[in-house]
């Protein structure tokens, strides 16, 4: 059992990014078709066809999909997630534009799968609902047991590990989140499990991630 003190704030803010990496994920596969993902957009793409990021789905089957960027082929399954540099650098840098509200929010992704995130230094770990766990498919009920603090009052949570989570080119394995039985909020909270383990810094308002090579 454990407990941990988490702080649910409600906010919106507008997102920039300075991306360094695609992200591709594979979301549906078929003969020949493939709903690919490209930094969280999704694209039904018929083998030949590239996506507005110039990414090209070469083949596809129930299988696998083999898709090339920039000259590079990859192959991507259900289970699979890559991020691969546009550029040769020394650090990937995602920047975020802080809204009215004092917060900070950005798309992202976990396991291969789209969510939306507010950045929150107070939560413990990455932070979620019940709703947002199970649409990911996550076997939280399985998770260790507790009671943690939020804004709404004591709530039942589990604790479980994350394959993957991404924002912009930043890709972090084996994560750990909170998910949370009175979730208080419509966007995961983006916690400390992720962001202490990346470079954190603001200039003039802007919240600069940053994951050095």
């Amino acid at each position: 059992m454990w407990r941990a003190k988490l702080a649910v704030v409600l906010s919106g803010v507008l997102l920039t990014a300075a991306v360094q990496a695609v992200d591709l994920s594979a979301h549906m596969l078929a003969k020949g078709t493939a709903l690919i993902g490209v930094n969280g957009k999704q694209h039904m793409l018929r083998a030949g066809q590239t996506s507005p990021e110039g990414v090209t789905l070469l083949s596809a089957s129930r299988a696998g999909a083999e898709v090339e960027y920039e000259g590079e082929t990859y192959t991507l399954t259900l289970s699979s997630h890559i991020a691969t540099s546009f550029v040769e650098a020394e650090s990937i840098e995602v920047r975020l534009n802080q809204s009215h509200g004092g917060h900070y929010r950005t798309s992202g992704m976990i396991n291969g799968q789209s969510v939306n995130f507010m950045v929150d230094t107070g939560a413990t770990a990455i932070a979620m609902g019940v709703g947002h766990a199970e649409r990911l498919g996550l076997n939280y009920q399985s998770g260790d047991q507790g009671m943690v603090n939020t804004a709404n009052g004591p709530a039942h949570a589990y604790g479980v590990w994350l394959r993957s989570v991404a924002v912009g080119g930043i890709t972090l394995s084996n994560v750990q989140a909170i998910v949370i039985g009175n979730f208080g909020s419509q966007d995961i909270l983006l916690g400390n499990s992720f962001l202490g383990n990346i470079d954190m810094s603001t200039e003039n308002g802007v919240l600069v991630l940053r994951a050095v090579q």
